[in-house]
C-alpha cells in the first residue's frame, strides 16, 4: 500500500529527499512515521507528522537535519534528509500510524517496503 522512494547512495554533508507514496488511502486522517533499520540494528523511529500537518516529530539524531513534510491531496509525505552522516545509512521505511506513541514501531500498521540510503564518508 505504501511506496518508499528516493534513496541512494549520497556522500557525508548531502542531502536526499525521500517520498513515501499512498495507493490505498490509509494516510487518510492519519499521522504518518519514517523509521530506518541500519544491518544488525532494530528499526528507529526518524520523524512523524500529523494529519494535517500541524505536529512534526524528529529523533535526537535527525534534528534539525531532517524535515518531514506532506500533502494530502497527493497522498505523500516526504523526508527531506540534509546533512548527511555516515551513520544515517539504513533502509528507511514510511508507515501509517495506528495508535500509541509516535515513537515505536508496534503504534504503525501499515509499512511501505523500504528504500535504502547509503551515505559515504
Amino acid at each position: 500500500q505504501l511506496q518508499a522512494s528516493g534513496g541512494g547512495l549520497v556522500q557525508a554533508g548531502g542531502s536526499l529527499k525521500l517520498s513515501c507514496a499512498d495507493f490505498r488511502r490509509t494516510f487518510t486522517n492519519n499521522a504518518v512515521g519514517w523509521f530506518r533499520q541500519a544491518p544488525g540494528k532494530e528499526r528507529e523511529f526518524v520523524s512523524a507528522i500529523t494529519w494535517r500537518g500541524g505536529s512534526t516529530y524528529y529523533s535526537d539524531s535527525v534534528k534539525a537535519r531532517f524535515t518531514i513534510s506532506r500533502d494530502n491531496a497527493k497522498n505523500t509525505v516526504w523526508l527531506q534528509m540534509n546533512s548527511l552522516k555516515p551513520e544515517d545509512t539504513a533502509v528507511y521505511y514510511c508507515a501509517t500510524y495506528f495508535r500509541g506513541s509516535y515513537y515505536y514501531p508496534n503504534s504503525y500498521n501499515y509499512w511501505g517496503r523500504g528504500t535504502l540510503v547509503t551515505v559515504s564518508s
